[in-house]
């Protein structure tokens, strides 16, 4: 059983922020402004499993970072999803709990010289592989301090 998750909470080049028990990281794409990561620190398959102090810190965390998006780049509304699907791709099952957040912006935003656009906005979000957005190194590293910045 190996999980796929596991190895990125011993490195950590694209942190946000982290509580007692979850790790927040920017994801490479950023297709929506700010779209990050919130796993949980210790391996664990199913939301059921999460212990009460688990899931009262996520609800702190929940209220930080959506603040901070809004403070940082005005983020409109948030979409959490966690489905942990890839880690059932392969017979020797081994998932995860983590979550992907989404940002949403009723408006297109400019920043760090891009701008990033939402067209979907009301919507579910995007799945199609045309919306991808991965942006130069440098730039990701800009998100990752104004949000740092911006947090509360």
């Amino acid at each position: 059983m190996v999980c796929k998750i596991c190895p990125f909470l011993t490195n950590h080049p694209k942190n946000i922020t982290e509580s007692k028990y979850w790790h927040v990281d920017i994801c490479d794409n950023q297709e929506y402004l700010g779209r990050s990561f919130v796993t949980l620190k210790r391996h664990c398959p199913n939301l059921s499993e999460l212990t009460s102090d688990e899931w009262l810190d996520l609800a702190d965390l929940i209220k930080k970072l959506e603040t901070t998006f809004k403070k940082a780049f005005n983020a409109t509304a948030f979409n959490w999803t966690c489905l942990m699907n890839d880690a059932f791709k392969e017979k020797t099952y081994s998932p995860h709990v983590h979550w992907h957040v989404r940002p949403r912006y009723e408006k297109a935003v400019v920043f760090a010289g891009i701008t990033f656009q939402d067209p979907e906005f009301g919507h579910h979000y995007a799945r199609s592989t045309d919306r991808i957005q991965v942006i130069p190194e440098e730039k990701l590293m800009e998100i990752i301090e104004k949000i740092k910045l911006s947090l509360i």
